[in-house]
């Protein structure tokens, strides 16, 4: 599939059908296309859990109203800074957060590739996700990623397709 048309294909799947599991070799592809992706310095530093068990799940949606009825989530953590890179101390950016965003980004590129539908959310309980599924300290949750195939009416939101015109958002220096 053409890029493009696979980014106007992905939107948040808001919808999922909790009795149609994502084959393994799937949730392994997403969690490839993660490792692969680009990071400042390249750091790596994101780390993933794929939570797919009935228990884990049922934990996760203690943790968010945002799971959507997915059958696996991804929950992406950012290990914490350790001072190691000049790209953090000379900007005083902080470039994980965009490392995350990336992964997400290449995750749910990758998901809408196999059929699978994402969405990726920040709105969780982080004190409680930490506890429930043991993420050191060592590692911060920045979001997750609830997975699965749409459920009957499992469609894009109306907004979905409208997009502002390229002139609106780029400009030609």
């Amino acid at each position: 599939m053409d890029f493009i048309d696979l980014a106007k294909e992905r939107y948040s799947l808001r919808s999922m059908d909790a009795e149609h599991p994502i084959e393994k070799e799937k949730l392994e592809k997403i969690a490839e296309a993660a490792r692969v992706s680009p990071s400042a310095c390249n750091l790596q530093r994101h780390r993933i859990k794929i939570v797919t068990s009935k228990e884990g799940i049922e934990k996760l949606r203690e943790c968010t109203s945002c799971h959507f009825n997915a059958p696996a989530v991804f929950i992406i953590s950012l290990e914490k800074d350790t001072g190691s890179s000049p790209m953090d101390e000379k900007s005083g950016a902080y470039f994980g957060l965009i490392d995350i965003g990336i992964v997400a980004a290449h995750m749910s590129l990758q998901a809408t590739e196999l059929g699978v539908g994402t969405t990726i959310v920040g709105m969780f309980d982080k004190k409680k996700l930490v506890k429930e599924f043991n993420i050191p300290d060592s590692c911060e949750p920045v979001l997750i990623m609830p997975a699965g195939y749409p459920a009957d009416g499992g469609a894009p939101c109306i907004l979905h397709k409208s997009r502002l015109s390229i002139d609106k958002t780029t400009e030609w220096v």
